[in-house]
Protein backbone atom coordinates (compact mmCIF):
# COMPACT_ATOMS: atom_id res chain seq x y z
CA UNK A 1 0.00 0.00 0.00
CA UNK A 2 1.10 3.24 -0.76
CA UNK A 3 1.79 6.20 1.63
CA UNK A 4 1.18 8.80 -1.51
CA UNK A 5 -1.27 9.71 -3.91
CA UNK A 6 -1.74 12.38 -6.02
CA UNK A 7 -5.18 13.56 -7.61
CA UNK A 8 -4.60 15.84 -10.80
CA UNK A 9 -7.54 17.32 -12.53
CA UNK A 10 -8.10 18.17 -15.90
CA UNK A 11 -10.26 21.08 -17.14
CA UNK A 12 -12.76 20.27 -19.92
CA UNK A 13 -14.60 22.25 -22.56
CA UNK A 14 -17.60 24.55 -22.12
CA UNK A 15 -19.92 22.33 -23.13
CA UNK A 16 -19.54 18.43 -24.81
CA UNK A 17 -21.11 17.35 -27.62
CA UNK A 18 -23.00 14.01 -28.44
CA UNK A 19 -20.00 12.44 -30.74
CA UNK A 20 -17.34 14.04 -29.35
CA UNK A 21 -14.06 12.13 -29.21
CA UNK A 22 -13.65 12.10 -25.49
CA UNK A 23 -10.24 10.47 -25.28
CA UNK A 24 -8.83 13.01 -28.12
CA UNK A 25 -10.34 15.74 -25.06
CA UNK A 26 -8.84 13.80 -22.20
CA UNK A 27 -4.97 13.47 -23.40
CA UNK A 28 -5.18 17.32 -25.17
CA UNK A 29 -6.67 18.40 -21.43
CA UNK A 30 -3.68 16.62 -19.65
CA UNK A 31 -0.93 17.90 -22.25
CA UNK A 32 -2.40 21.87 -21.83
CA UNK A 33 -1.63 20.73 -18.04
CA UNK A 34 1.96 19.88 -18.72
CA UNK A 35 1.03 16.30 -17.47
CA UNK A 36 2.01 12.65 -19.56
CA UNK A 37 -0.09 9.85 -18.55
CA UNK A 38 1.64 7.25 -17.25
CA UNK A 39 1.04 3.58 -16.55
CA UNK A 40 -0.49 2.76 -13.38
CA UNK A 41 -3.05 5.91 -13.56
CA UNK A 42 -6.21 5.96 -13.03
CA UNK A 43 -8.68 7.84 -14.71
CA UNK A 44 -11.98 9.18 -13.05
CA UNK A 45 -14.10 10.41 -15.66
CA UNK A 46 -17.45 12.24 -14.55
CA UNK A 47 -20.88 10.69 -15.72
CA UNK A 48 -21.99 13.72 -17.12
CA UNK A 49 -19.35 13.94 -19.97
CA UNK A 50 -19.89 10.97 -20.98
CA UNK A 51 -23.52 10.84 -20.98
CA UNK A 52 -23.33 13.83 -23.51
CA UNK A 53 -20.73 12.72 -25.23
CA UNK A 54 -22.84 9.26 -25.85
CA UNK A 55 -26.09 11.46 -26.69
CA UNK A 56 -27.93 10.29 -23.89
CA UNK A 57 -29.72 13.45 -23.73
CA UNK A 58 -33.48 14.26 -23.77
CA UNK A 59 -35.36 17.03 -24.80
CA UNK A 60 -38.47 17.41 -22.75
CA UNK A 61 -40.11 19.02 -25.69
CA UNK A 62 -40.68 15.67 -27.28
CA UNK A 63 -41.69 13.70 -23.83
CA UNK A 64 -45.69 14.06 -23.64
CA UNK A 65 -46.10 12.19 -19.49
CA UNK A 66 -48.40 9.85 -18.66
CA UNK A 67 -51.24 10.08 -16.12
CA UNK A 68 -49.04 8.12 -13.23
CA UNK A 69 -46.33 10.33 -13.95
CA UNK A 70 -48.30 13.77 -14.13
CA UNK A 71 -50.15 12.95 -10.82
CA UNK A 72 -46.25 11.61 -8.63
CA UNK A 73 -45.49 15.33 -10.46
CA UNK A 74 -48.25 17.10 -8.74
CA UNK A 75 -47.90 15.49 -5.68
CA UNK A 76 -43.91 16.10 -5.60
CA UNK A 77 -44.01 19.59 -7.39
CA UNK A 78 -41.85 18.52 -10.69
CA UNK A 79 -42.10 18.83 -13.91
CA UNK A 80 -44.51 15.63 -14.98
CA UNK A 81 -42.03 15.73 -18.21
CA UNK A 82 -39.05 14.93 -15.81
CA UNK A 83 -40.84 12.62 -14.14
CA UNK A 84 -41.83 10.54 -17.09
CA UNK A 85 -38.20 10.21 -17.66
CA UNK A 86 -37.52 9.29 -14.63
CA UNK A 87 -39.89 6.23 -15.01
CA UNK A 88 -38.43 5.24 -18.08
CA UNK A 89 -35.13 5.04 -17.01
CA UNK A 90 -36.53 2.82 -13.96
CA UNK A 91 -36.96 -0.44 -13.50
CA UNK A 92 -38.24 -0.31 -9.49
CA UNK A 93 -39.57 2.40 -7.54
CA UNK A 94 -38.30 1.71 -4.21
CA UNK A 95 -39.39 4.54 -2.79
CA UNK A 96 -41.17 8.16 -2.56
CA UNK A 97 -41.32 10.87 -0.62
CA UNK A 98 -39.71 14.44 0.15
CA UNK A 99 -39.66 15.26 -3.59
CA UNK A 100 -37.29 12.59 -4.23
CA UNK A 101 -37.78 9.57 -6.29
CA UNK A 102 -35.67 6.63 -5.39
CA UNK A 103 -35.18 3.91 -8.19
CA UNK A 104 -33.51 0.61 -9.52
CA UNK A 105 -32.40 1.63 -12.62
CA UNK A 106 -32.42 -1.20 -15.60
CA UNK A 107 -28.92 -0.64 -15.45
CA UNK A 108 -29.59 -2.01 -11.45
CA UNK A 109 -27.96 0.96 -9.84
CA UNK A 110 -30.62 1.93 -6.92
CA UNK A 111 -30.29 6.08 -6.62
CA UNK A 112 -32.05 9.35 -6.51
CA UNK A 113 -34.35 10.11 -10.02
CA UNK A 114 -32.83 7.18 -11.95
CA UNK A 115 -30.11 9.25 -12.40
CA UNK A 116 -31.84 11.60 -14.68
CA UNK A 117 -30.10 14.98 -14.33
CA UNK A 118 -30.61 18.77 -15.06
CA UNK A 119 -27.76 20.27 -13.70
CA UNK A 120 -24.78 20.80 -16.07
CA UNK A 121 -26.71 20.55 -19.59
CA UNK A 122 -26.55 23.02 -22.09
CA UNK A 123 -30.07 24.28 -23.04
CA UNK A 124 -33.18 24.76 -22.51
CA UNK A 125 -35.65 21.64 -20.85
CA UNK A 126 -32.81 18.66 -21.66
CA UNK A 127 -31.70 16.14 -19.27
CA UNK A 128 -29.26 13.92 -19.28
CA UNK A 129 -29.47 10.01 -18.62
CA UNK A 130 -26.92 7.97 -17.40
CA UNK A 131 -25.22 5.65 -20.01
CA UNK A 132 -26.78 2.72 -21.04
CA UNK A 133 -23.96 0.37 -20.16
CA UNK A 134 -21.53 2.72 -18.42
CA UNK A 135 -18.51 -0.27 -17.41
CA UNK A 136 -18.72 -0.64 -21.49
CA UNK A 137 -18.48 2.96 -21.96
CA UNK A 138 -15.67 3.25 -19.63
CA UNK A 139 -13.81 0.11 -21.53
CA UNK A 140 -14.58 1.70 -24.68
CA UNK A 141 -12.56 4.91 -23.23
CA UNK A 142 -9.94 3.00 -21.34
CA UNK A 143 -9.24 1.35 -24.87
CA UNK A 144 -9.19 4.82 -27.18
CA UNK A 145 -6.74 6.64 -24.26
CA UNK A 146 -4.58 3.49 -24.21
CA UNK A 147 -4.78 3.41 -28.15
CA UNK A 148 -3.62 6.86 -28.43
CA UNK A 149 -0.91 7.23 -25.47
CA UNK A 150 0.45 3.54 -25.16
CA UNK A 151 0.15 3.61 -21.69
CA UNK A 152 -1.61 1.06 -19.46
CA UNK A 153 -4.04 2.73 -17.64
CA UNK A 154 -7.66 2.22 -15.71
CA UNK A 155 -10.93 4.15 -16.24
CA UNK A 156 -13.58 4.67 -13.65
CA UNK A 157 -16.57 6.79 -14.77
CA UNK A 158 -18.45 8.44 -11.30
CA UNK A 159 -20.98 9.64 -10.29
CA UNK A 160 -22.76 11.81 -7.64
CA UNK A 161 -25.31 9.50 -5.05
CA UNK A 162 -26.63 10.08 -1.94
CA UNK A 163 -25.81 8.00 0.97
CA UNK A 164 -29.43 6.34 3.58
CA UNK A 165 -27.71 7.70 7.05
CA UNK A 166 -25.34 10.35 5.67
CA UNK A 167 -26.17 14.08 4.68
CA UNK A 168 -23.84 15.03 1.63
CA UNK A 169 -23.24 13.56 -1.47
CA UNK A 170 -20.18 11.71 -2.68
CA UNK A 171 -19.06 10.34 -5.67
CA UNK A 172 -18.87 6.42 -6.96
CA UNK A 173 -18.13 3.93 -9.30
CA UNK A 174 -20.73 3.17 -12.01
CA UNK A 175 -18.62 1.78 -14.59
CA UNK A 176 -15.30 0.50 -14.21
CA UNK A 177 -12.70 -0.69 -16.50
CA UNK A 178 -8.86 -1.95 -16.41
CA UNK A 179 -9.11 -2.36 -12.80
CA UNK A 180 -10.48 -4.63 -9.78
CA UNK A 181 -13.18 -2.96 -7.94
CA UNK A 182 -13.14 -4.64 -4.94
CA UNK A 183 -10.33 -5.51 -2.52
CA UNK A 184 -11.32 -8.45 -0.36
CA UNK A 185 -9.42 -8.58 3.36
CA UNK A 186 -11.79 -12.01 3.90
CA UNK A 187 -9.41 -14.63 5.47
CA UNK A 188 -6.76 -12.39 6.30
CA UNK A 189 -5.06 -11.03 9.54
CA UNK A 190 -5.28 -7.77 11.02
CA UNK A 191 -2.52 -5.95 13.24
CA UNK A 192 -3.86 -7.49 16.75
CA UNK A 193 -3.88 -11.28 15.22
CA UNK A 194 -7.54 -11.29 14.74
CA UNK A 195 -9.13 -12.96 11.43
CA UNK A 196 -11.04 -10.74 8.98
CA UNK A 197 -14.18 -11.61 8.26
CA UNK A 198 -16.14 -9.18 6.46
CA UNK A 199 -14.14 -6.77 5.41
CA UNK A 200 -14.39 -5.62 1.28
CA UNK A 201 -12.63 -2.84 0.48
CA UNK A 202 -15.13 -0.92 -2.56
CA UNK A 203 -11.80 0.13 -4.10
CA UNK A 204 -13.56 1.87 -7.15
CA UNK A 205 -16.19 4.08 -5.28
CA UNK A 206 -13.13 5.56 -2.90
CA UNK A 207 -11.14 6.63 -5.74
CA UNK A 208 -14.20 8.10 -7.32
CA UNK A 209 -14.56 9.97 -3.87
CA UNK A 210 -11.48 11.08 -3.64
CA UNK A 211 -11.17 12.91 -7.24
CA UNK A 212 -13.95 14.46 -6.60
CA UNK A 213 -12.29 16.40 -4.50
CA UNK A 214 -10.33 18.01 -7.12
CA UNK A 215 -13.98 17.98 -9.44
CA UNK A 216 -15.94 20.08 -7.71
CA UNK A 217 -19.63 20.47 -9.15
CA UNK A 218 -18.76 24.31 -11.08
CA UNK A 219 -15.45 24.04 -11.63
CA UNK A 220 -15.80 22.51 -15.36
CA UNK A 221 -13.13 20.12 -14.21
CA UNK A 222 -14.68 16.88 -15.27
CA UNK A 223 -11.58 14.37 -15.06
CA UNK A 224 -9.31 13.47 -12.63
CA UNK A 225 -5.81 11.59 -13.08
CA UNK A 226 -5.41 9.42 -10.00
CA UNK A 227 -1.90 8.29 -9.59
CA UNK A 228 -0.01 6.58 -6.97
CA UNK A 229 -2.54 4.46 -6.04
CA UNK A 230 -1.39 0.35 -6.62
CA UNK A 231 -4.44 -0.66 -7.55
CA UNK A 232 -5.45 -4.64 -9.09
CA UNK A 233 -5.56 -4.50 -12.55
CA UNK A 234 -8.19 -6.92 -14.02
CA UNK A 235 -11.34 -6.99 -15.87
CA UNK A 236 -13.43 -5.66 -12.85
CA UNK A 237 -16.57 -4.10 -13.41
CA UNK A 238 -18.92 -1.54 -10.99
CA UNK A 239 -21.47 -4.14 -11.79
CA UNK A 240 -19.51 -6.37 -9.44
CA UNK A 241 -20.38 -3.90 -6.47
CA UNK A 242 -24.40 -4.07 -6.46
CA UNK A 243 -25.40 -5.85 -4.13
CA UNK A 244 -27.45 -8.85 -4.52
CA UNK A 245 -30.91 -8.49 -3.54
CA UNK A 246 -30.56 -11.99 -1.12
CA UNK A 247 -27.50 -10.31 0.22
CA UNK A 248 -29.18 -6.90 0.79
CA UNK A 249 -30.94 -5.77 4.21
CA UNK A 250 -32.61 -3.16 2.88
CA UNK A 251 -34.95 -4.28 0.02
Amino acid sequence: MTSEVHIIGLKGPADITPGVDLAQMIVDAARERGLALASGDILVVTQKIVSKAEGRLVDLCTVTPSSFASEIAKVQDKDPRVVEVVLRETRRVVKMDQRTIITETHQGLVCANAGVDESNVAGEGKVALLPADADASARRLRQAVQALTGVELAVIISDTFGRPWREGFVNVAIGVAGLEPLKDYRGLVDTEGHVLKATILAVADEVASAAELVMGKLDRVPVAVVRGYPYTPGEGTATEMIRPPEKDLFR
